[in-house]
């Protein structure tokens, strides 16, 4: 094959991971270092190529490691009857915690990218599309021939709650160790990393390990209880943990029935290296840390459509407060708490009224909520 095939065909390579190791090439071109750098040359020389992909704008991006899914929603029509066939609405839309933070951010007029893995499939080229539309860059993912894009099937009841729900997401186990380092130089520009519990264990290790080293703010979202488990003892490094409170209690191995449980609960996440813990309770409110103390908020009350994706716009708007320079988790969770409400009032998964300038109007001066007491 002629040297011009082959230049060809790195380019093509480039193009479609523009984070790829001149290693990489140089196996998948059966080729050596030097003529893949020499190849790199002369398609720079040629303006083909404007330099490495991880020289990025001056506003530095955030980065979502995590989930990317097709969403299946299936909601009853009527009050839901177990054991029996039950009349019910179905659609499909694009998912996963990750990305749903990304979609958030990218609306909330951030920098953001994804780094996730997907199917060589009809719903990973869909979702890798709607997502690029949205604004994300989805270039650094992982693309597998011999996996399934994942899937999560939530069954709601007729009052959009949602009474259980089916993951899988057995392809994000090769977003490994080796995998995150390939994307160093992308994830070293990021401003902030937002990484689902999706991850193996050993990468929420790895990940946890660079931030002990580095300057990007980490922050950790659970997904589900069982995937408590991949969350390590030590958490030294991590800037905020968000998490509900039965994954609160799974972490803890106990029931935490009271505000002083939760409080002790939050203590001991502390003092096993995290900086600071967000519990959210659903339509209760949320609890936050604040030095020695626990602030609890309310939630907005609201006519819910539909609970899916609220948690995340939370997330993404906490991300967003702490993104603008903010250390006020307090102002972070009303901004949290604002968007998980235009979530729960929207049937969409991201809610397509989304703003930056509906964070801009929540300033320090709405800070009033003092220490509650005990909310059971």
């Amino acid at each position: 094959m002629s040297d011009s095939s082959k230049k060809d065909q790195l380019y093509q390579l480039i193009r479609a991971n523009p984070f790829i190791s001149q290693q990489d090439l140089a196996v998948e071109l059966r080729l050596s270092r030097s003529a893949v750098a020499g190849h790199i040359a002369s398609l720079i020389r040629e303006r083909r190529l404007l330099g490495r992909a991880y020289v990025l704008p001056d506003k530095r991006p955030v980065v979502c490691i995590g989930a990317a899914n097709l969403d299946r929603k299936l909601r009853t029509i009527a009050s839901m009857q177990l054991g029996t066939s039950n009349p019910a609405t179905a659609e499909e839309v694009y998912g996963g915690v990750a990305r749903n933070i990304a979609e958030n951010l990218a609306r909330l007029s951030l920098p953001v990218a994804l780094l996730t893995a997907l199917g060589d499939d009809g719903a990973g080229r869909n979702l890798q599309d709607h997502a690029e539309a949205a604004g994300i860059d989805t270039r650094g993912s992982l693309k597998l021939q011999d996996a399934a894009t994942g899937t999560y099937t939530a069954i709601l009841d007729d009052k959009g709650e949602l009474v259980v729900a089916l993951a899988d997401m057995a392809l994000y186990d090769r977003i490994t160790p080796d995998f995150l380092t390939s994307r160093l130089p992308q994830r070293a520009a990021a401003a902030m990393t937002v990484v689902d519990l999706n991850l193996p264990a050993d990468s929420i290790a790895a990940l946890l390990d660079s931030a002990r080293h580095d300057n990007v703010p980490l922050v950790i979202v659970a997904v589900s209880q069982p995937k408590m488990a991949r969350l390590p003892q030590d958490l030294r490094g991590l800037r905020l943990l968000i998490l509900n409170r039965g994954e609160l209690e799974t972490r803890a191995g106990r029931a935490l029935p009271t505000e002083a449980d939760v409080r002790a609960a939050c203590h001991a996440l502390r003092e096993q290296g995290v900086q600071d813990v967000i519990v959210t309770c659903g339509s209760q409110g949320v609890y936050h840390t604040r030095d020695s103390e626990l602030v609890w908020l309310a939630a907005h009350q609201v006519d819910v459509v539909d609970v899916t994706g609220a948690g995340d716009a939370f997330s993404a708007a906490v991300c967003w407060s702490l993104y603008q320079g903010s250390g006020d988790l307090t102002l972070a969770c009303r901004r949290g708490l604002k968007v998980a409400a235009m979530t729960l009032e929207s049937p969409e998964t991201v809610s397509p009224v989304l703003a930056a300038d509906v964070l801009d109007e929540i300033h320090d001066f709405d800070l009033s909520a003092p220490l509650f007491p005990s909310k059971g």
